[in-house]
């Protein structure tokens, strides 16, 4: 019995790797075990429980960030953006791949999900890319990595999750990951623009004959016309976080709505796209919100079965032997490990839980450990053999565009990923003082 959660947590291991349902897996452990734990006085606990995740007004944000999210994908903002993108860099080595990058940062701002970016951007880029002659590599890894940039630069649904786990507030990490996410974006364009001098051949530029009718005032035109609606919804929610109008809560509601005004001027707004949009919003809504629920089950028992306790005792014997931020590596490098076999929301939900109060307790800064939080599940999308990132990419890329292309060319992204959370662990600033600035009395 002393060892019960260490058992419930194997269980729960081996029934996920087995391919069990995760929430049915959740919830089905946590019956199980609380049951073993506690008898039926469990279920007495168990309502309040669930009651308090489903009245948590701070989650409202996140299907109203996903209806937004869903309605701009069905706008037409993505295609305007990568061609005028793709004309305004493709004078340059590597440049349709920089244009694509750029896209996924104003993309990530915009829409957040990051199947819809993915997918979007491999039906449009990599045909377009390998058409040019692009090696297959680096066509399909900038695509799949500049997808998942929208789950950490905001507004972003890993963020108001990890937020209202670890309770901190979602204004501040919404501001707190700009920065890094801009490092992001800029590791990216670098690795992609030392690519293209060291190897010219896999990444040549746009032939200037087809280029010639995109002159100055034309280019001007038409970037305006693309770039002002993504800014503009940008504008509208973290302008309204940042300027005190509104709660992320809020904020959300007012992208909602920009998103429908957007599309509407767009002419692409009709009855038809908004019943779609809902259906899709209540089916990836449902789909988190039943996972919290299990979650939040198991968390219950885990707790209750002192499970945190065994692992607050590990990592401090941890820290006595070597040091806290020998912890925070065994943290991070852990994470990082689970990502190749769960995704981000069944590690937000299961292992967040567990070692951010821990993590917290030996004085590392909650809204920094949020941020390299969020950039470290971020590459869950795309280390194999499950990120998600890799499977919407090969469901959408030409005949000849085989898994392993796309397994070898997001292996230097995730390096670079990498790189930055190096960067933004070294340098706790990069995500702390924007907020301190911006929320500053």
């Amino acid at each position: 019995m002393d060892y019960l959660a260490l058992w419930m947590f194997l269980f729960l291991t081996v029934a996920l790797m087995a391919g069990f349902p995760v929430t049915f897996t959740l919830m089905g452990t946590a019956l199980l075990f609380g049951l073993t734990g506690f008898g039926l006085n469990f279920f007495n606990l168990l309502p309040l429980r669930i009651w308090g995740v489903m009245g948590n007004v701070t989650l409202m944000a996140v299907p109203l960030f996903v209806f937004m999210g869903v309605v701009l994908e069905r706008s037409g903002l993505a295609e305007d953006l990568l061609d005028t993108m793709a004309l305004v860099f493709g004078r340059l080595r590597g440049g349709v791949a920089v244009s694509v990058v750029i896209v996924g940062a104003l993309l990530g701002a915009t829409t957040g999900i990051v199947g819809a970016t993915v997918v979007t951007m491999g039906l449009l880029s990599v045909p377009t890319m390998l058409r040019r002659g692009y090696s297959k590599e680096l066509a399909t890894g900038t695509v799949a990595a500049s997808g998942t940039l929208g789950q950490i630069i905001p507004p972003s649904i890993v963020l108001v999750l990890i937020g209202d786990i670890i309770g901190v507030p979602v204004g501040d990490l919404f501001i707190g990951a700009i920065v890094p996410g801009l490092i992001l974006v800029l590791i990216f364009i670098a690795f992609i623009v030392i690519v293209a001098i060291l190897r010219p051949q896999m990444a040549p530029p746009i032939p200037k004959a087809e280029l010639a009718h995109f002159t100055r005032g034309v280019m001007v035109k038409q970037v305006g016309r693309a770039l002002l609606p993504p800014l503009f919804l940008m504008t509208a929610v973290l302008g309204s976080i940042m300027a005190g109008v509104a709660s992320p809560t809020e904020a959300a509601g007012v992208g909602a709505v920009g998103a429908m005004l957007l599309t509407a001027i767009n002419r692409k707004f009709n009855l038809s796209l908004l019943r779609e949009s809902m259906r899709t919003t209540v089916k990836l809504t449902c789909m988190v919100f039943i996972i919290l629920c299990g979650a939040a089950a198991f968390g219950l028992v885990f707790r209750g079965l002192h499970g945190d306790d065994m692992v607050r005792h590990f990592l401090s014997g941890l820290a006595e032997r070597y040091s806290k931020e020998m912890v925070l590596v065994f943290v991070m490098g852990l994470i990082f490990l689970i990502g190749f076999f769960l995704d981000f929301i069944e590690i937000t939900f299961i292992i967040v839980p567990v070692l951010a109060p821990i993590m917290i307790e030996f004085g590392f800064d909650p809204l920094w450990f949020c941020v390299i939080l969020a950039v470290n599940l971020q590459t869950s999308f795309l280390t194999p053999p499950f990120g998600f990132s890799l499977f919407y990419l090969k469901a959408v890329t030409p005949p000849g565009v085989t898994t392993g292309h796309i397994y070898r060319g997001i292996i230097p992204f995730v390096i670079c990923q990498l790189i930055g959370l190096m960067i933004i662990i070294f340098y706790p600033s990069l995500a702390t003082w924007l907020p301190r600035v911006v929320f500053s009395p």
